[in-house]
C-alpha cells in the first residue's frame, strides 16, 4: 500500500539521524577537507547559538518589522543564513564593533539576515533580504532592488552572527 503524501512529508524540524549523519559526513570529507588543505586551516565544522539569543533575535525582527509595516505577520518574514567568514587577524580591526575572539579569524561562520515576502514585477512572491531599521523610503529601495549600492554603507542591519565555533571550542559536545 503506498504512502500518502501527508505520510510522506517528514514534520518540519524532523530529520532522519542518519541523513543529518550523511549531510555533515559529505561536508567534511568535500567543503571542509579542501578549505583546510587550500587555506592551510583548520576551519569550524559547526556553530551553535542559545536558545535565548535566537528568540530575541526573532522577537527583534519582528518588532521592528511591524514599526516599518503594521500590517507585517510572521508568515511575511523568515530568515536567510548566509556562509561568511572571519577576516585575517591582520584585518581584525573591522571586528571592533563586534567583538569575538581573535581564534576566529579566517574561519566559517554564519550571519542571519531577515526576509520579508514580497511580489516582484511578475508577480512571483519571493523571501527579499531588508534590514527594518532603515527608514521607510530605504527599506521600500530594498525590496525593490537587490543593488547593493541601494544600502547605505555605515547603517546599522539586523543580523546574528555571534555563536560559538567548533573549532576552536571542544567538539566533545557533539553528536554528528
Amino acid at each position: 500500500m503506498k504512502k500518502s503524501t501527508d505520510e510522506q512529508t517528514p514534520k518540519s524540524g524532523i530529520m532522519s539521524s542518519d541523513l543529518i549523519k550523511t549531510l555533515i559526513e559529505n561536508y567534511r570529507q568535500n567543503h571542509l577537507n579542501a578549505i583546510n588543505s587550500n587555506l592551510n586551516i583548520k576551519d569550524a565544522h559547526s556553530i551553535w547559538f542559545d536558545l535565548p539569543k535566537l528568540k530575541r533575535f526573532i522577537a527583534t525582527m519582528e518588532n521592528e518589522a511591524r514599526k516599518v509595516n503594521p500590517n507585517c505577520t510572521e508568515d511575511d518574514l523568515g530568515i536567510r543564513f548566509y556562509y561568511a567568514a572571519y577576516p585575517k587577524t591582520e584585518s581584525w580591526e573591522i571586528m571592533k564593533t563586534h567583538p569575538v575572539p581573535e581564534e576566529y579569524a579566517e574561519k566559517h561562520t554564519l550571519v542571519l539576515i531577515p526576509t520579508m515576502k514580497k511580489e516582484n514585477e511578475t508577480g512571483e512572491t519571493l523571501h527579499y533580504d531588508f534590514n527594518p531599521l532603515y527608514n521607510e523610503q530605504t527599506m521600500a529601495l530594498a525590496l525593490n532592488s537587490r543593488s547593493k549600492k541601494q544600502q547605505p554603507k555605515d547603517e546599522n542591519s539586523i543580523g546574528e552572527n555571534s555563536g560559538q565555533l567548533i573549532p576552536p571550542s571542544d567538539s566533545k559536545v557533539e553528536s554528528f
